[in-house]
């Protein structure tokens, strides 16, 4: 029996650790003999690049609020394509740093665009796939700002804004907690490492080359 792939999300606000997460999990998990692809939007793929620099570091000018997500929804489609879809189709475990929950808490929420018109779109870029399990990082958004140092076209957006993401990604997480992981940003990072692995390993115990204990 050929193994199925999965699809692990990390969405939070910015500074909230999310890059050092894929990367224990990534590694624990290739311990257990799985095929790991690790990934991230915007940018994943070589459109994602271009279409990375224009959102985030304002290559090309300032763009609209509707501009801004329909551009997001082209990363979207692009990075499924080259990347998500074939990797999950061979049997490996994706492990994402932001899908289409960023989306609907930037564009949406942070733009004060209508979140479910958002989501539409980002529902159709992506084919409606939806992650195995979406582990958020919650943190409040001064923390978590503080800590960077040269922030990005979206980083610098204000504090309102990112109010507003922070809680819509748990809206987002509430409406389906069965495939959520809510846990406090700023626990111990082998503590929270710890406690992700524990919930990927539930998630893979049937299937093939399931973590090893």
């Amino acid at each position: 029996m050929s193994p199925r792939g999965a699809f692990v999300v990390f969405e939070g606000g910015d500074g909230v650790g999310k890059s050092t997460q894929v990367a224990l999990l990534a590694e624990r998990l290739e311990a257990a003999g799985r095929e790991v692809v690790t990934t991230f939007e915007p940018g994943g793929t070589p459109l994602g690049a271009v279409l990375r620099g224009l959102l985030l570091h304002g290559e090309g000018g300032e763009v609209g609020p509707r501009t801004e997500a329909l551009l997001y929804a082209a990363d979207k489609a692009e990075h499924l394509h080259q990347v998500v879809r074939p990797a999950l189709g061979r049997g490996a475990v994706v492990v994402c740093d932001r899908y289409v929950d960023s989306m609907v808490a930037y564009q949406g929420a942070g733009r004060v665009l209508d979140g479910d018109e958002v989501e539409r779109v980002a529902r159709w870029a992506t084919g409606d796939l939806r992650p195995d399990l979406t582990v958020l990082l919650d943190l409040d958004p001064e923390a978590g700002l503080g800590t960077l140092t040269d922030p990005d076209r979206l980083e610098s957006a204000g504090l309102d804004f990112h109010t507003r993401a922070r809680a819509s990604f748990l809206a987002l997480a509430g409406r389906d907690p069965d495939r959520y992981l809510v846990l406090p940003a700023r626990r111990p990072r082998d503590e929270l490492a710890g406690t992700v692995a524990a919930r990927v390993e539930a998630l893979l115990s049937e299937r093939p080359g399931s973590l090893a204990p």
